[in-house]
């Protein structure tokens, strides 16, 4: 079982949000949240993490509400990673991703061999081993969002949540950081607005326009030129590629 949504609904500042969405991705996969500013996705993922409590519907982890679990048992199953974060303290890029092993500690410590292990796993599976011990304000844009998405392995998560982890990358860093996402061993719903993006990295895509879902599938499926249209306002000419079945975008204007 993994991380789902039914029919949620979420209500912020009297604004309807989140309108009746649902979502049950497969496990392992990688599920790409669409849709323009203002369209949903950061709220979703909010009540995907259980930080938020929707007015209708309900999110499960293993069958039971999210709302009703401890926050330290949903942290060990549930990792995020937002658009952007940043300190002013002085840290070392093994003690941004240690960070992630808060939920295994108690008031008596944890245990600091199991901490070790974790934390040394997710900074070899992000290649950051050899800059375990910088500075962390001395990384590049990517090597952070790579040192965060070790700090969310670290959690040793069965499910990762991503808020737009791509913005304020230039075009390598974007596909070096989907491309490890999309490698990684657990269930991911990652918030995008490069369609791109999503149509090359995603396996299961859904599309929110005012809260609500518009189109749920492949990236083929739903990257059409008409949903692009409805949603997104601009032309396309959409090619599909047949030998992996995956679309590619070309922008021509602005719907008029």
């Amino acid at each position: 079982m993994t991380l789902s949504a039914d029919r949620v609904s979420w209500r912020r500042g009297g604004r309807l949000v989140v309108d009746g969405v649902s979502l049950h991705p497969a496990t392992g996969s990688t599920v790409g949240l669409l849709g323009p500013n203002g369209s949903g996705k950061s709220s979703l993922l909010r009540l995907l993490h259980g930080v938020a409590r929707p007015d209708a519907g309900v999110v499960r982890l293993d069958d039971a509400d999210i709302t009703s679990l401890r926050p330290r048992a949903v942290a060990r199953a549930v990792a995020t990673v937002s658009q952007h974060a940043d300190t002013d303290v002085e840290l070392t890029v093994r003690d941004v991703v240690r960070l992630g092993r808060t939920p295994y500690r108690s008031l008596w410590g944890g245990d600091t061999t199991a901490d070790d292990r974790a934390v040394d796993a997710a900074l070899a599976h992000v290649q950051l081993t050899p800059k375990a011990d910088q500075d962390w304000h001395a990384l590049s844009g990517g090597e952070r969002q790579r040192a965060h998405i070790a700090r969310a392995l670290a959690q040793e998560p069965r499910e990762l949540l991503l808020d737009e982890p791509t913005n304020h990358l230039d075009i390598r860093h974007q596909l070096d950081l989907l491309a490890l996402v999309a490698t990684l061993p657990v269930t991911t719903v990652v918030a995008l607005h490069d369609l791109n993006l999503a149509a090359m990295f995603c396996d299961h895509i859904l599309v929110l326009s005012a809260g609500a879902v518009v189109a749920a599938g492949t990236p083929a499926e739903v990257l059409t030129p008409q949903l692009i249209a409805d949603v997104y306002e601009v032309r396309t000419v959409v090619n599909v590629d047949p030998s992996n079945g995956r679309p590619t975008i070309t922008y021509l204007r602005a719907v008029v």
